[in-house]
């Protein structure tokens, strides 16, 4: 088959590969066939982890099914959340953890062990997987339950283990379809971090918006938002509470050219975007898509970075070294880093996947375009103070770390090749992240 053009969603690391799109019933195939393959579901994955230069990149959007029974949905691994949403919305059910876009898929979720803006609550993904089928390099199709440590390879294993085909996952039984959510500004970083910590006890979800270029006193203003979801008992929902209508009412043009986004841009979107909130804490009620998925109201957002694409860095720090975060907004600040969209998170209790990303602690993800000049260096001493502070990079979001702190960041990477070995000893699913950096 000829071979085709594809990136992660930073759209920085263009790769020729060979994609297929098998059936449940041919995926064996591929696997057999000898070639080295990844699978590959909606491509949000923003760097490398879903494409394998020279080899087979599996699309796994053939693999489509979906059942509620009881508190949980069985599922096909190439389903997105999109779709599960709304199936099981109107049954009363939302997905257990969503990142910031809803186009993903499960099988993607399980892999990259997303999370979302209840993980101090809930954890990743992956805690609310009650099995998982995953087909292996031998061809053989494994059911893995949380007992196995397979399963927790498999959870946070970037699809290095083999395909996830379908997962059991427990849902979170709603009320309505909308958000009962507090909006307010908040002055600078110290404040916001403070707030970030109560909200813990008394908030399900909670995110900020950080303006990463204000300074001095205002340095890291913030929006802070908080939700829980509405139940019938509040008076403001009307109409069907369980109707769920997400759509796209924006495209981003085909070409941007680059440069658009600079510090003047920028700083520009950031005063306007602060202005816009509440001074004050506001009470509202929102649709699910509008609090969780704002992004995604417009199709192809990220062509708006340029030809050159662009770089989404994440960390995670422990709360011992909670100082990091200020440090790295003054980075960026000081040294006029045109971030376009910087969000913090707050972290609870890590799961047992041997390669997932989250820690007790902050996460702080930025949007950089890429070619920005400087950029590279600062990144690189970012990482080298996340390493030394007991930190992390999530390697979903990863195009550009040096694998000599893959180790550091990833304690039980041992552990994972070890049981990759046992799965898969040549090394027949890769990606290249995962030849990259070594994994």
């Amino acid at each position: 088959m000829p071979l085709e053009l594809l990136a992660g969603w930073g759209r920085t690391a263009i790769t020729r590969t060979e994609l297929v799109e098998p059936t449940r019933e041919s995926v064996a195939n591929h696997v057999r066939s000898g070639n080295s393959l990844i699978a590959r579901g909606l491509g949000r994955g923003y760097g490398d982890c879903a494409v394998v230069a020279g080899g087979k990149t599996v699309s796994t959007r053939q693999l489509r099914s979906l059942r509620v029974d009881g508190g949980s949905i069985e599922v096909d691994a190439g389903t997105s959340l999109e779709e599960v949403m709304k199936f099981a919305l109107p049954q009363g059910w939302f997905v257990p953890v969503t990142p910031g876009t809803r186009f993903v898929t499960v099988g993607g979720a399980i892999a990259a062990d997303i999370h979302g803006k209840n993980h101090h609550r809930d954890g990743t993904f992956g805690s609310h997987v009650e099995w998982i089928d995953l087909l292996l390099a031998s061809g053989e199709i494994r059911r893995l339950t949380p007992g196995d440590r397979l399963f927790w390879a498999t959870v946070g294993g970037m699809g290095l283990t083999g395909i996830i085909l379908s997962a059991r996952v427990r849902m979170t039984p709603v009320e309505t379809a909308r958000m009962s959510t507090v909006n307010q500004q908040v002055k600078n970083v110290d404040a916001l971090m403070d707030m970030m910590v109560r909200a813990d006890y008394e908030w399900r979800y909670s995110v900020a918006w950080v303006d990463t270029m204000a300074t001095k006193g205002s340095l890291g203003r913030s929006v802070l938002s908080t939700g829980e979801h509405a139940t019938l008992s509040d008076a403001r929902v009307k109409g069907d509470p369980l109707a769920y209508e997400p759509r796209q009412r924006l495209t981003a043009p085909g070409f941007v050219p680059s440069g658009v986004l600079n510090k003047w841009s920028v700083r520009a979107f950031n005063e306007a975007w602060f202005r816009k909130a509440p001074r004050k804490a506001k009470k509202g009620l929102e649709s699910i898509t509008h609090f969780f998925h704002p992004l995604d109201g417009v199709a192809e957002w990220n062509r708006i970075y340029g030809r050159n694409g662009f770089i989404q860095y994440q960390v995670v720090v422990p709360d011992s070294h909670a100082s990091t975060v200020p440090c790295m907004i003054e980075t960026f600040a000081t040294r006029q880093v045109p971030v376009f969209l910087a969000v913090l998170k707050r972290f609870g209790k890590a799961n047992d996947g041997m390669l997932s990303f989250p820690t007790t602690g902050w996460t702080l993800a930025v949007d950089i375009p890429a070619g920005v000049d400087g950029v590279a260096g600062i990144l690189d001493e970012m990482d080298e103070r996340v390493v030394g502070e007991g930190g992390r990079i999530y390697l979903a979001k990863d195009s550009r770390m040096n694998p000599r702190h893959l180790a550091s960041m990833y304690p039980r990477l041992d552990e994972f090749r070890s049981v990759r070995d046992e799965v898969d000893p040549s090394r027949r699913f890769m990606s290249n992240l995962s030849q990259r950096l070594g994994l």
